[in-house]
């Protein structure tokens, strides 16, 4: 393909490495369009080679020419050029790296710099594997090549990728690779302009050298997670975000970030302002895009960080993460798992840093993400950060949308208060109804309110917060609640009168209602509602096991313990009418109206048609007797 060129020879692939090739263009790789990534990071790795020998004072040919790669497209002659300005190669490298599947110049390369106790450039790619990928592409293939060293002759390679390829030495050639391929009739669409700058824009978009399509740059987006974070602007960041994420908003927050233990890496990671998720559109691509050194290697990878850190955006460059062959998928994870604990340490301490500095800031977090975040309740390894970080709605607080961490709990709670406390219900104002928060109300001790499903599960896989139990206020004794303030005594004679009578009422009430629940006894944490429902010790909370319920209906709701409050006027009425008859057919439709009352505001829907119909019973009977009762009077 290359005038000038003498001295041709031909070779012959070896049997074993044909089997591989046929492999590599058939089977390995998974889109057509890595062939551009591969031979852009192989060009590159020219690039950094000579730049690297030149900073060493090594004498290099044509030391005029600028870094940087080309690439021509001809549409009418279906070619794909690319050509660098890079080392190059000489004859016997060239027959070393191309010729020979599974050797790699790169790799060659930085071993003789570690023996030479030398520190290479950074070095993408195995160039004699990822070439070949161009055979997806392409039925015939020129590669000329001329050495940096000025005693060097260029040579030209060729090969349709069937069985052999010849060699021959070429003239008047400029220092670097020049990769002439010949398109296959199915494979036309990589002489369009449209197509390779959209394959750069995906893959190689932050090589570190101007990358050219027909004389035009087409990847003008630096690379600044790996620039300093003090040369890098506010501006330069947003700007970054919009055009990974395609958004027309500026990130809520940002965490630029370098490790170099356990790994090398660097990361540019962004919270979003809006949740899509929220809204009903679950993204159907998540988690941050995987660079090594600068290539795009997995966009998207949900492997990186934890579920529940998902809305993060941005990307993750690491100069060691070892690939397989094809240079697409990570050989294995461990160095994956490395990374991924460092980076959540470092996102919940840049969050936590965030609370401190900027309650606003962290706050429309919270409102957006709160919800995503919660998933991290099973985060047992980051468990004291993760509750430091958690919000929600109180009793102390004035509206719905106030919101408290524990640590502010923990400082408001009395003296002798050794629990946390929280009650789960859809909105405040269902929660504020609730019979069990009236005693806490009382004692004047605060109550965190729940109003999600997942937050009971957050709260009780947290078990403890600063040596204090969390527990939810419908399986706490009442008796062990004490508060600060002073209490006035107060004996109220006739509940003392009627302590037996009472006593006798909850065996009638228990017998009405049988097996529905466990007992029913006297109240010591109602001041207002006529009676509640409490779960038997040892059992879970009734948001937990309503939960249960829902995932799986054959589970059973356990049956609770029911408690009467002496002093309500409707309890002291049934009182009255079981003192006139313990038999009485309207105290037995009232007992069991009472208990679908109870079992409504404990948030489950008791037999439906067996509820009303006991309450128009019990409405055609209250009204006879009061239509009787007019009746006497006129």
């Amino acid at each position: 393909m290359t005038k000038g060129s003498t001295d041709t020879k031909k070779y012959k692939f070896k049997a074993e490495i044909s089997q591989l090739l046929d492999i590599l263009v058939h089977s390995l790789y998974t889109n057509r369009d890595i062939f551009v990534r591969e031979l852009i990071s192989n060009g590159s790795d020219a690039l950094d080679k000579v730049r690297f020998a030149e900073i060493r004072g090594e004498k290099i040919v044509d030391s005029e020419l600028p870094y940087e790669i080309n690439i021509t497209l001809d549409k009418d002659q279906k070619k794909f050029i690319i050509a660098d300005t890079g080392i190059g190669m000489t004859k016997d490298e060239l027959i070393a790296n191309i010729g020979t599947i599974a050797h790699s110049g790169s790799s060659e390369f930085i071993k003789k710099m570690t023996e030479q106790n030398q520190e290479g450039p950074e070095l993408i790619g195995k160039f004699g594997v990822g070439f070949y990928s161009v055979f997806m592409a392409g039925k015939e293939v020129a590669l000329t090549t001329r050495s940096y060293l000025p005693e060097e002759k260029a040579c030209q390679w060729q090969s349709d990728g069937t069985g052999s390829f010849t060699i021959s030495t070429v003239e008047n050639i400029p220092r670097g690779t020049k990769i002439e391929v010949s398109l296959r009739d199915d494979a036309t669409k990589f002489a369009e302009t449209t197509i390779i700058e959209n394959v750069i824009k995906k893959y190689s978009n932050f090589v570190p050298f101007p990358i050219k399509i027909n004389g035009k740059q087409v990847n003008t987006i630096s690379a600044i997670w790996r620039e300093p974070k003090s040369s890098v602007t506010d501006e330069q960041y947003k700007e970054f975000f919009k055009f990974i994420t395609n958004s027309s908003e500026d990130p809520i927050s940002h965490l630029h970030l370098k490790a170099d233990v356990p790994i090398q890496f660097s990361a540019l990671l962004y919270m979003p302002k809006t949740n899509l998720e929220m809204y009903g559109f679950a993204p159907r691509e998540i988690g941050v895009n995987l660079f090594v050194k600068r290539v795009l290697i997995q966009e998207h990878c949900e492997d990186i960080l934890p579920q529940y850190l998902r809305f993060l955006r941005g990307v993750v460059d690491s100069e060691d993460l070892p690939l397989n062959i094809s240079r697409e998928t990570l050989q294995e994870n461990s160095e994956i798992i490395r990374i991924k604990n460092v980076l959540v340490k470092k996102i919940l301490t840049h969050l936590t840093e965030l609370a401190e500095s900027n309650h606003e800031t962290y706050l429309e977090f919270w409102k957006e993400f709160g919800r995503i975040f919660k998933e991290g309740y099973m985060d047992f390894q980051n468990r004291d950060k993760f509750a430091e970080l958690l919000r929600f709605n109180s009793s102390k607080m004035e509206k719905s949308d106030d919101l408290t961490s524990l640590r502010d709990y923990v400082s408001r709670m009395t003296t002798d208060q050794k629990e946390i406390y929280y009650l789960s219900g859809t909105s405040r104002d269902v929660i504020e109804q609730n019979p069990h928060l009236e005693i806490f109300k009382k004692k004047n001790i605060e109550v965190l309110y729940l109003y999600e499903p997942i937050d009971e599960f957050v709260l009780s896989g947290l078990e403890n917060y600063s040596e204090k139990k969390l527990k939810s206020v419908d399986q706490v004794d009442p008796s062990t609640l004490t508060s600060d303030e002073k209490e006035e005594e107060t004996k109220d004679e006739d509940v003392a009168i009627n302590e037996r009578d009472l006593g006798d009422l909850c065996t009638r009430i228990k017998n009405i209602l049988g097996d529905q629940v466990t007992e029913v006894k006297i109240s010591k944490r109602l001041t207002d509602s006529p009676a509640v429902l409490i779960n038997p010790d040892g059992t879970m909370s009734t948001q937990m096991q309503k939960i249960f319920q829902t995932i799986n209906q054959d589970i059973k709701i356990t049956p609770k313990i029911m408690e009467i409050n002496p002093k309500n006027e409707l309890i002291q009425n049934l009182l009255t009418i079981y003192k006139q008859d313990p038999t009485d057919e309207f105290l037995t439709r009232s007992v069991n109206n009472l208990y679908y009352s109870i079992v409504i505001l404990d948030g489950y829907l008791p037999d439906v048609h067996k509820m009303v119909s006991g309450m128009q019973d019990l409405l055609k009977e209250s009204s006879s007797l009061y239509s009787s009762k007019n009746s006497d009077v006129k």
